[in-house]
């Protein structure tokens, strides 16, 4: 307890990025009895109702409500990050750490990651996602296919730094295995790095999802997305800015509070700048 207080202290944004994600995933959790309208009812008759006692974000152009659409869009962006960040982080850590330790690995793998990385995330996953169709697994799939080669590179660059390193050199020397020599000695100290890059992978998964929703490559036009939302709110965003303004405000504090959380662990975990502050 008085580590963590004193991690809050010195790194508020840590505390501040934490309760956000805390309060959006209660929301996620609880959407079916915060927003107590079916987010899918269509009703012609309320469509376009700006914001009141009724609908505190309005009805979109089917008569839906807004506010419990956005609710329940929250599960749906969280469950992409979160999931795309720990797919990504799994099967990149296990080629990083293999292309690290073994050379004709690492001349196969490194040669594909670098193929995959000359090409941006978004058309990547745009190309991908046109050969399957719309749905949450599959927008899940091609995004951590995308997100793999970052973890790979980091992952690698630290397994060929440690490797080096006299500890290393001595449990080789003492006869370790290479398995052993990975989960014991090299694997342990890629966990900082990996922990700040899963967060910033998680907020790239959130946005990347919301883009494809929004050009109708995405998650189905059915399923509320936030994505989805406002690509159907683009129409008359100019008269009715709130079929927008809600769902982006959402989209902007979640990853604006994983790019909080992500700087406030790279700062307590990097001894020169933990020293510094």
């Amino acid at each position: 307890m008085r580590y963590l207080l004193k991690l809050i202290k010195y790194h508020p944004s840590i505390a501040i990025g934490t309760a956000t994600l805390t309060l959006l995933c209660i929301i996620a959790l609880l959407a079916p009895w915060l927003g107590t309208i079916d987010p899918t009812a269509i009703s012609p008759a309320l469509r376009a109702r700006p914001p009141n006692a009724q609908f505190w974000f309005g009805t979109d152009l089917l008569g839906r409500d807004v506010y419990s659409r956005v609710l329940y869009g929250a599960r749906v962006s969280l469950i992409v990050g979160f999931t795309v960040a720990l797919l990504s982080a799994v099967i990149g850590t296990v080629i990083g750490l293999a292309a690290g330790f073994n050379r004709i690995i690492d001349a196969i793998a490194m040669r594909i990651i670098d193929g995959m990385m000359a090409i941006p995330t978004i058309l990547i996953a745009i190309a991908l996602i046109a050969l399957t169709k719309p749905s949450i697994q599959n927008v899940i799939m091609v995004i951590t296919i995308a997100e793999i080669p970052r973890v790979v590179r980091l992952i690698r660059g630290l397994s060929l730094t440690l490797r080096e390193l006299p500890y290393v050199e001595s449990a080789v020397a003492a006869g370790a295995g290479p398995l052993r020599i990975i989960v014991t000695h090299i694997f342990p100290n890629t966990i900082a790095a990996l922990t700040v890059q899963i967060t910033y992978i998680c907020g790239l998964a959130i946005l990347i999802e919301a883009s494809l929703s929004f050009i109708g490559a995405g998650v189905p036009p059915s399923t509320p997305s936030w994505g989805n939302i406002m690509a159907e709110g683009r129409t008359l965003w100019q008269i009715k800015p709130y079929l927008i303004a809600f769902p982006a405000l959402f989209l902007s504090f979640t990853i604006l509070s994983l790019n909080m959380l992500g700087d406030g662990l790279r700062d307590a975990i990097d001894p020169r700048l933990a020293k510094r502050i």
